[in-house]
């Protein structure tokens, strides 16, 4: 059996945070930064390099939290760098078109054929909101259908049983979110098809859209059955009602069309995050012709943004796309992740742990189970989160990053190395011979 390492050094990273606290509700601009689910304070970051990160406190980790997914290429990535170089001596925003954005949406819509027509926002959460109020304009409906489990940002709509932070700290809504708002949001279990068949039936001619993640990955990674979208999509378009893929994490990472094309459907409607941007704060969603001509300045549904289009993101999309639409780019990540996992895997069964790997593509999940096919939000055992919380800080300790929830998945990026990749393992055994010591 292995033992613990020593704790690493905090000092700086603690101070800063109770300096942070005078300034920000829980010393963060962003809930889950608050390390409230792992042990110890949250380290603050001063720099990042291909797949590795430095904190306050000199200490270096492999990264695969990556920006919560949208650092595909790693951080520093010299393309992307240069790109926003060179932008930044012409200028950071104007609040007029550019000819980067031509530009970065000839790109997308080259190589994503599930999309006619784009428009660039600031966020995911910005992309969402707006997917949500083209569906209700559209469709002179005002009922929209989410799962439980599944994370679609902040607004108002959707902080009904989100994923992700909220279930993390134990809560299933947010306070401050009138309840004729939450009373439009029906959520359903994921993977219950007679659910579905009674929401369609009680609210007929009702509901605008169902939204749901490209792979539910912000409350675990929830792959749900190709044939239970397949029901989905069926079930949608004879209501006459839209189908939103929110696919601001599994867009341009499982592939350039994102779990559309591994689900082989066409949603109506898809939302897009920051990978798209190469990191930067950068949103999308896009739809056919006919649905995007409903919106403003062509049609009524409005929706506008002064940094929408911003030329720096934009020129950081640009390069980092680039790159990611060459032949065999995704495959050779796949490629990565599956062996890396295999090899956990092996470990895992040769030591009998009850522990199961899930993983698609680029993405993976540890979920502290004896379950090996989670697709439910209520399938994940919350007493399980107090073994990640564990393993969390033996990661720390032998300077592997992941996130701060046993909740958020990990994920692998070009830059990650194969012995970036053979010294995590290596932390990982280890951490798992303690958690189960």
């Amino acid at each position: 059996m292995n033992t613990s390492v020593p704790d690493i050094s905090r000092d700086k990273s603690t101070a800063l945070f109770e300096k942070a606290k005078e300034y920000f509700p829980g010393g963060v601009n962003s809930p889950v930064r608050a390390f409230k689910s792992v042990y110890g304070s949250p380290l603050f970051i001063e720099r990042g390099d291909k797949a590795h990160l430095w904190d306050a406190d000199g200490n270096e980790f492999i990264d695969f939290c990556c920006s919560w997914g949208p650092l595909i290429l790693g951080h520093n990535n010299q393309e992307i760098r240069e790109a926003i170089q060179n932008q930044l001596g012409k200028g950071l925003s104007f609040g007029a078109p550019t000819a980067l954005e031509n530009q970065l949406a000839e790109l997308i819509l080259t190589h994503n054929k599930k999309i006619e027509k784009i428009r660039f926002v600031s966020s995911g959460t910005e992309a969402v909101m707006s997917a949500i109020r083209l569906a209700r304009g559209y469709t002179k409906r005002d009922k929209i259908v989410k799962f439980e489990g599944c994370y679609h940002g902040h607004s108002d709509s959707l902080l009904v049983k989100a994923g992700s932070g909220l279930v993390t700290f134990g809560e299933t809504s947010s306070a401050g979110v009138p309840k004729a708002f939450a009373d439009e949001t029906l959520v359903l279990a994921l993977n219950d098809k007679e659910a579905l068949d009674k929401v369609f039936t009680d609210y007929k001619d009702q509901i605008a859209a169902v939204i749901i993640e490209g792979i539910p990955a912000n409350n675990g990674l929830l792959i749900q059955d190709k044939a239970y979208i397949s029901y989905l999509r069926e079930l949608t378009a004879s209501h006459g009602t839209l189908l939103i893929f929110d696919e601001v994490i599994t867009g341009f990472r499982l592939g350039f069309e994102g779990a559309a094309q591994y689900y082989d459907i066409q949603p109506d409607i898809l939302t897009y995050g920051k990978i798209i941007g190469g990191g930067m704060p950068v949103g999308a969603y896009g739809a056919s012709k006919e649905l995007m001509s409903c919106i403003s300045p062509d049609g009524a549904v409005y929706q506008a943004g002064t940094l929408s289009g911003n030329p720096v993101a934009m020129a950081a999309g640009i390069a980092a796309l680039s790159i990611l639409s060459q032949p065999g780019f995704y495959e050779s990540l796949k490629i990565t992740t599956e062996k890396f996992v295999s090899d956990l895997r092996e470990f895992i069964e040769q030591k009998q742990y009850d522990v199961q790997i899930f993983t698609i593509g680029s993405i993976f999940w540890f979920a502290f189970s004896n379950n090996s096919s989670i697709q439910r939000a209520d399938e994940i055992d919350p007493e399980s989160m107090t073994n990640y919380k564990v393993m969390h800080r033996e990661l720390l300790n032998r300077g592997i990053y992941f996130g701060p929830s046993g909740y958020e998945v990990g994920f692998i990026s070009a830059a990650h190395t194969e012995d970036d990749l053979d010294k995590t393992k290596i932390a990982l055994k280890e951490a798992l011979n303690i958690v189960f010591q």
